[in-house]
């Protein structure tokens, strides 16, 4: 069924209105931590050619950038986080102001996705994992990082959390929009609210 173009509009609007949810990711030592480890492990495993494409979905203030940046990587990110974004550039990185569910790049531009915690902030994450699969290379990695929902810090109420969905939903979602699931990660810690948990999904595009 074709959406008319009032549909259009009223999305547009809406998807307006839960851009002032956002706010600024300034760095913590956990998702630092996590973010060093998961990509130490990552290009172990799976190898990128020497100045491969990276997007850094949700960048924040740029932990990852920067470790692709050392690497020798070509890193481009995109927030909706004004803060955000005039972090990253005053770090001399490439940022752009972009929703993750509309990707401004065209097929098959990039050779790995970087996700932490940011499709959780997406109204229609099916959508938004074919927008990734789009402007990823055939045989490209996402690496996908959630939090788990019901868990003591109840991530499914944070003011712009609209997607905290189960693992079983997270998988079905992946095999949907084109990915193979390599593996799965569990992160499991306790904060000052008690015991929490994220999942992370290695993936790869495949035909």
């Amino acid at each position: 069924m074709e959406l008319p173009f009032a549909g259009f509009a009223r999305l547009h609007e809406f998807l307006k209105k839960l851009e002032k949810d956002t706010y600024p990711e300034l760095p913590t030592q956990l998702h630092t931590e996590i973010t060093s480890q998961q990509l130490d492990s990552l290009l172990a495993k799976y190898p990128l050619p020497p100045g491969a494409a990276i997007l850094d979905v949700g960048c924040g203030q740029g932990p990852a950038l920067d470790i692709f940046r050392e690497r020798g990587y070509r890193p481009t990110g995109i927030s909706l986080n004004d803060d955000d974004v005039a972090a990253c550039r005053n770090k001399g990185h490439q940022v752009a102001k972009m929703d993750q569910s509309f990707l401004d790049y065209p097929p098959e531009t990039f050779d790995l996705i970087w996700a932490r915690h940011v499709i959780e902030h997406s109204i229609f994450p099916h959508f938004t994992l074919a927008e990734f699969s789009r402007v990823l290379k055939m045989g490209g990695i996402v690496y996908l990082e959630v939090p788990a929902p019901e868990t003591a810090c109840h991530h499914e109420n944070n003011q712009n959390h609209y997607s905290v969905l189960n693992r079983g939903m997270w998988v079905s979602l992946l095999s949907r929009s084109g990915f193979q699931l390599l593996e799965q990660v569990n992160f499991n810690f306790t904060t000052g609210l008690g015991p929490d948990e994220y999942w992370g999904f290695v993936c790869r595009k495949q035909d």
